[in-house]
């Protein structure tokens, strides 16, 4: 087994495959992931041992707290993440302590973020895929979207897009999701707990 100290994270952006897709409320985890990539240099491609797109690099300052990271984007619907997540850490080597999950989060008001290792699902597909497949001692960074206004139900509300009021600051949150997942990797948990969870 790797020594979990210099093993590598694999950080998993949950969303739907598909342009029809990219801009919704659940698409958030690609949107942070797509972020990463970018401030990592890298391009996404198709996994070779899993259904999903991949980018690997290195992420974190230079010197020890530098990572070995893998990127990912299920490429299966959200209900069903956990067999390309799994894939992807047997492949890797990826103790589960290492994977991190970015997701949209419902009990959380727009732009709220919250970093925890376990726990529940709350009714989230993706999560609860993952969980069912690996257990649950995987880290989360929760993105809040807030509640469906009115009678909406949740499913319509989580894949519609954000809105034109959401939008203006939506930059702003992802990119702040981006900075969370990168003190996570780098200085750990309460590091990234004290600094990001409002």
């Amino acid at each position: 087994m790797t020594d979990d100290a210099n093993a590598p994270w694999l950080i998993v952006g949950l969303g739907n495959p598909g342009p029809e897709y990219a801009a919704n409320r659940h698409n958030v985890g690609f949107m942070v992931v797509d972020l990463l990539a970018d401030r990592i240099g890298g391009k996404f491609k198709r996994a070779q041992k899993a259904q999903a797109q991949v980018v690997e690099g290195r992420m974190g300052p230079p010197g020890p707290a530098n990572r070995r990271v893998i990127l990912a984007k299920p490429m299966s619907y959200m209900n069903l993440s956990g067999g390309p997540v799994t894939a992807l850490r047997d492949f890797y080597k990826v103790p589960t302590a290492h994977v991190v999950a970015i997701h949209d989060e419902l009990d959380i008001d727009y732009g709220v973020l919250r970093l925890k290792i376990g726990g529940g699902d709350n009714g989230h597909n993706g999560l609860k895929s993952m969980t069912k497949a690996m257990s649950a001692e995987y880290h989360r960074v929760r993105f809040g979207i807030g509640r469906p206004p009115g009678r909406m139900q949740v499913a319509d509300f989580v894949l519609k897009d954000f809105s034109s009021t959401e939008r203006k600051e939506l930059d702003f949150f992802v990119d702040r999701a981006a900075d969370s997942v990168e003190c996570l990797v780098a200085e750990g948990l309460e590091s990234a707990q004290s600094a990001y969870n409002s």
